[in-house]
């Protein structure tokens, strides 16, 4: 099949989109990436036998996204773009990452006569109702919850396919309605030939915290920065490295001084995968201390599964799928997911367990038998596989 893909983003990078690319033209099929850019990138190339297409977008369009179920000019930009692309190639399906552009897809697949596959990386609806940037006076006006949610639901009944990351996304939207037989489930796994671990050991001088991610408040980093200082009043052994960029960094360095946490806290900034997983190893415990809330109750993190392969025990708040996972792994312990005191007590009860290490040692093995790109893909091929047979 000749699969036209839609990001509504730069690429690269994007882990989700790539494995899922390179996966489908390993099993034979032809991808096409449709996506935007602001950089001055190419506006076609090959990357990977993925043949990117690449329109550049204004600030202003690219703003206008928040308002884009109220006034046009997004889609519009969206509607142009694909439409020519329409007119020079002949695609068997088009398969639309995220939310935001199944509208789209949807006149697509109604003109051409062809599947639309609709891949929820998240609880969109939800993400907006919890952006900071949706909450602005300008923003306020151009955006409505509500029409969101009811888009959302338009848009699943309208989807031929549908991808979801996590089993309590699944029943979610099963709970919305759509039938059981549209939806597929395929994490965000790692693929292990991908993820080179070094053979390096932590330093037995101190026991080091790793976080790896993206940095708002909504990653819940200043419950934990709070803990670390009733953690240091207690032994000063302890450090932390927040490993990733992101705009809530500012407001965690002043947290940081306030606290009075010194050198036990790094910002390392954004790392490449080789210099992640370094730094994984030469850790004790990772973290995952994401804030609970319907969003972060129906998507998972790649970054579990880095650590799992890792072995490294895990720490993580009480959000659902994490505390789920990490329960079935027997790989940590979960804590209140705003609650410093109740972290502090996690990871008191996890260092006193002279056995701590062997928990993290658990993770690999559950990694390579099941949590793994090679085998979660699996629903992902043959769903591409029907659409062709059909």
């Amino acid at each position: 099949m000749k699969i036209l893909m839609v990001l509504e983003g730069e690429f690269p990078p994007d882990e989700r989109v790539e494995k899922e690319a390179i996966s489908l033209i390993e099993a034979g099929h032809e991808v096409f990436l449709a996506c935007y850019t602001m950089i001055d990138r190419k506006e076609y190339e090959e990357y990977k036998r993925i043949k990117i297409y690449r329109k550049p977008i204004s600030k202003f369009i690219y703003k206008s996204s928040i308002g884009c179920l109220r006034f046009p000019y997004y889609f519009n930009f969206w509607r142009n773009f694909l439409h020519r692309l329409f007119e020079n190639e002949t695609f068997d399906a088009i398969h639309i990452h995220d939310l935001p552009l199944v509208q789209v897809g949807l006149e697509l697949k109604l003109k051409y006569k062809i599947p639309l596959v609709f891949d929820m990386h998240e609880n969109y609806p939800v993400l907006l109702e919890l952006s900071t940037h949706t909450k602005k006076p300008l923003a306020r006006l151009l955006h409505s919850n509500k029409a969101w949610h009811k888009y959302e639901i338009s848009m699943l009944k309208s989807a031929d396919r549908i991808f979801v990351v996590i089993d309590e996304m699944f029943e979610r939207v099963k709970k919305l309605g759509i039938l059981r037989e549209k939806i597929s489930i395929l994490p965000n796994t790692i693929k292990i030939s991908d993820f080179s671990l070094p053979d390096i050991q932590p330093d037995n001088k101190f026991i080091t915290m790793i976080y790896v991610g993206g940095i708002t408040i909504h990653r819940g980093l200043q419950v934990i920065l709070k803990g670390m200082r009733l953690i240091l009043n207690r032994r000063k052994d302890v450090r932390l490295w927040i490993v990733g960029s992101g705009n809530y960094v500012p407001k965690l360095e002043k947290l940081a001084y306030e606290l009075k946490l010194g050198k036990s806290v790094d910002f390392l900034g954004w790392k490449n995968i080789s210099e992640i997983a370094k730094l994984l190893m030469l850790s004790d415990i990772a973290i995952i201390p994401h804030l609970k809330t319907e969003h972060t109750d129906h998507t998972i993190p790649n970054k579990l599964y880095q650590y799992a392969y890792a072995n490294k025990p895990i720490i993580t708040s009480n959000c659902n799928p994490l505390e789920r996972l990490v329960t079935e792994m027997n790989i940590g312990i979960s804590y209140k997911h705003d609650s410093a005191e109740d972290f502090v007590d996690s990871f008191f009860e996890m260092t006193r367990r002279t056995n701590f290490i062997k928990i993290g040692m658990n993770g690999r093995k559950h990694i390579v038998k099941k949590y793994n790109w090679d085998k979660t893909v699996i629903p992902l091929l043959q769903t591409y596989q029907s659409l062709q047979e059909q």
